[in-house]
Parts: structure tokens; sequence; C-alpha cells
């Protein structure tokens, strides 16, 4: 049967959902527009429908279905006992309420994403040990995450107030933008972190060594972890997976947008499974070339001691697809940087 918390899943899954309380009442919508609404007892949900084929879904199954109250009729809407659905049925109810919301061209982005390119090879450690000095190479680069550990003593701990604060500071430090509460005010990312710190066990295996059954529970993670409602927008798919990281460097590579959309097309739940399983190949590749080093010996040979394996490839990603993009647009907006070679016809 259908739960309160497999609504909200569905709901916040969903591009452009925010979760609102009005009136005692929870609510999900696509700017003013509400697509889903439970009632005071959460007992009921009523969902965007279209009207003229509510009264045949309502005479269909009278024992789950039934019309809205008369001030309500006039719009796109039903009503559903909750207890009666089963997810699945669920999962369809809420996609096409929040389809009937949402531009067309999101929902087809969203339902019907384009393929991704193929994956790439797994990169040599000659490459990796090129990214790496590159990396080095970017002034103060590992200063915040040295302040993170040190914080921290090494061991993240989202129950404890101050671990809380470290890594808004060191998400902050690498752009993400999570507004500081002001004084008096509630930190709702702190408090909506450790809520989801209670409600997540994660494995401390290295990324080489993750199971199916971890990498399920990590994307399951970040899923919740990146809908996380922070004022009013989410914590978002970057600062998810840098958190995830923060919480554990030996298992999770992280991404960001471009890297993301390069590899995978996406940025769900997914794709982050995906993500991580092609991480978990990449660590392998590297290991065997390595012949045997472990995990530490092998990244102080590629010329970066103090990280794991799992930012290493992070590291090369970001070398050879965000920065390597941003390289390339400075060069467009520049004149003097373009080569002097005609295009083709």
């Amino acid at each position: 049967m259908a739960t309160v918390d497999d609504v909200r899943r569905l709901a916040l899954s969903l591009p452009r959902t925010q979760e609102h309380l009005i009136r005692d009442r929870v609510k999900f919508r696509i700017g003013s527009i509400v697509y889903l609404a439970l009632s005071r007892d959460e007992s009921e949900l009523g969902f965007a429908f279209p009207k003229e084929e509510r009264a045949a879904l309502v005479a269909a199954e009278p024992a789950k279905f039934f019309l809205p109250r008369e001030s309500d009729l006039r719009f796109n809407w039903v009503e559903s006992r909750l207890g009666a659905l089963d997810p699945d049925e669920l999962t369809e109810l809420v996609t096409e309420a929040w389809r009937m919301v949402v531009p067309a061209k999101v929902a087809r982005a969203h339902l019907d994403p384009p393929a991704a390119a193929p994956l790439p090879p797994a990169p040599s450690l000659d490459e990796l040990r090129a990214a790496a000095e590159v990396f080095n190479g970017f002034a103060g680069v590992d200063r915040s995450w040295h302040a993170l550990r040190e914080e921290t003593g090494r061991a993240l701990d989202l129950s404890l107030a101050a671990h809380r604060t470290a890594l808004h500071r060191w998400l902050n430090s690498w752009g993400c933008r999570i507004r500081y509460p002001r004084e008096g005010e509630t930190d709702t990312f702190g408090a909506g972190l450790a809520a989801w710190g209670e409600r997540h066990t994660l494995a401390h295996t290295p990324l080489a060594r993750l199971t199916p059954r971890e990498v399920s529970r990590f994307a399951a993670a970040y899923e919740e972890l990146a809908a996380l409602p922070i004022g009013r927008r989410s914590l978002g798919p970057t600062a998810a997976s840098k958190a995830l990281y923060a919480l554990r460097p030996d298992s999770v590579m992280p991404w960001d947008a471009a890297i993301a959309q390069r590899l995978h097309g996406v940025r769900d739940g997914a794709a982050f499974a995906r993500h991580l399983e092609l991480g978990r190949a990449w660590a392998r590749a590297a290991l065997e070339e390595g012949g045997g080093l472990r995990e530490a010996d092998l990244c102080a040979g590629i010329g970066r001691p103090e990280v794991s394996l799992a930012k290493i490839l992070d590291e090369y990603l970001y070398i050879t697809i965000t920065h390597a993009a941003a390289a390339d647009a400075r060069k467009a907006a520049d004149p003097a940087q373009r080569g002097t070679t005609p295009p083709a016809p």
C-alpha cells in the first residue's frame, strides 16, 4: 500500500517540484500551481487529473477515488484514498499529475531523456598523473578539504551540529551557494541534513570494492539528499554528490553538472548509480595497472598522496571535461586565442 513517504519521494524526484505546508496540509507544486495535496490527516491524496475523465475514474474504482468538494469541481482535480493505492499506481498518478503542470519540454527531458554518449574507457595511470599535475597547479586546491578534515577529526558525523556547519562551509567553498541562516533563524540545511543522516547507513567500502547493494544504497541516499529542501530550493545534484564524498571519501566519486551531463545525460539516482559503477570499473583498472600496489601507495605515485582514488578519478574528469570545456569557452569568446586556420567548408 502507498504511503506519505512514497508520495514525497516521488514528487521531490520530479523537476521543479517544491513541498509546502499550507494551512496544515502538505502540498506539492510547480511555481504557484499545486498538483498534489494531502489531507490534514494524510489519509487522502488529491491530484491533478483531467476533469473530463474523472467521472469515469471514480465510477470504475469508487473504493479508491472520489470527486473533490463542490467548490473544487471546476478544477482538473480528483481525490483518492492513499491506503488503497499500490506503489506502481501511485507512481503513475503522481507522474501524470506533474506532467499536467510543467512545460512539455521539461516533461520530455525528464521522462524521455536523450541517450547519453558512450562512456569513455578507463584512464591510464599516465593520464591520471597528467591530470593530477594540472590539478595540483590550482591555487589552494586542497586547503578547504584539509580544514574540513581537521574540524571533523577526519570522521564527519552529521549528528553533530559543528560537523554540519563545517560541511556547509566546505560545500560553499566549492561553489554550492547554500545560504547561511541569519541569527535566530532555523538552520533548515543543518536540520534536514541531520534527519537525512539518520535515515541512511552508508558503506565505508573503497570504490573499487563497492557491491551492487552498496551502490544502490548510495544512489537512493543521493536522490533523497539532492531533493532536500533548503529554503526556496533543494540542495541539488552537485552539492549532494560532494556531500556524499565528504562523508565517504574512499567510496564516492562525485560529479558536477558538466561531468554528469557529458557522461550520463541526466543527474537522477539511476545516473548516480551508473556513475559509481563507472568509477568502480576505473578504480579496478587503475589498481590492476598498478600491479598490486595498495590504494594509498598508488595515489601517492599518481601525485595525490592525501586523497582517495575516488577523488583522483573525479579530478581527472574535472580536468578533461569541466576545465577543458571552460577553456574552450574562453577561447571562443576571445578572438586573440583562436587559431588562424580557416574552418573547413
